[in-house]
């Protein structure tokens, strides 16, 4: 997911630093708690782990530009539950990072953004899974419903986030409205993969429950209750 450069100009983009500091220090207060509750060294693990994976998911994986952005297989929901909301999101800015550093500079002006656009979805399933998740249930019970509510919030808000820094740019006029369309209804596609993909990693940690499960390097929610 990585906004077109001449989405935003100069002229604007202060507001993504903004909002971009806004999801770090929400991501920062996350991983504070996260090393309370773990410790130092299985947060830093698991946020090595999950910045991996995204920039695999950025720079592996299938993206094609359609209208204003592109369209990955960010994964959100899976990072989440693997390794919990903080390193997936520190994780996340991490990858995007990395992959802007040393194979796409072009993107590192949109980096407000674009980092904005992935974490702040995140922080949203992570609230709405104690909605969803009833405190009795670990993760690798999760039917396919839940799963689906926690994939759909993070798309969903991957796609307004764009949407609304392409409104901000750009305006309302019938081309920019036809670009945001086509990237919504691209992004929202992934809603038929990353279900899926949750439930085969979920099934995968628990056949393998007797060596993960007392294991500080995944998010305990995998296999122990609220």
């Amino acid at each position: 997911m990585h906004i077109e450069p001449e989405i935003v100009d100069a002229a604007k983009i202060g507001l993504s630093y903004a909002t971009a500091s806004g999801a770090l220090l929400a991501s920062a207060k996350l991983s504070y708690d996260n090393i309370k509750e773990n410790n130092l060294i299985s947060f830093l693990i698991k946020v090595i782990a999950s910045t991996l994976l995204v920039f695999t998911f950025f720079q592996v994986l299938p993206h094609y530009p359609v209208g204003v952005s592109e369209v990955h297989l960010i994964m959100g929901s899976t990072l989440f539950l693997l390794f919990g909301a903080a390193p997936a999101a520190i994780g996340l800015a991490l990858g995007l990072l990395t992959q802007g550093l040393f194979f796409a500079p072009f993107d590192l002006p949109q980096f407000g953004m674009n980092v904005t656009s992935i974490i702040m979805p995140l922080i949203a399933i992570s609230y709405l899974a104690k909605k969803v998740i009833p405190q009795d249930t670990t993760y690798t019970q999760l039917k396919y419903s839940q799963v689906l509510k926690l994939s759909m919030t993070y798309q969903a808000g991957i796609v307004a986030w764009v949407s609304f820094w392409a409104f901000y740019g750009q305006g309302f006029g019938a081309e920019n409205l036809a670009s945001v369309l086509s990237f919504g209804g691209a992004y929202m596609l992934v809603i038929t993969i990353e279900p899926l993909v949750d439930l085969a990693v979920l099934a995968f940690a628990k056949s393998i429950k007797d060596t993960l499960s007392k294991s500080n390097l995944i998010e305990k929610r995998l296999y122990n209750k609220a």
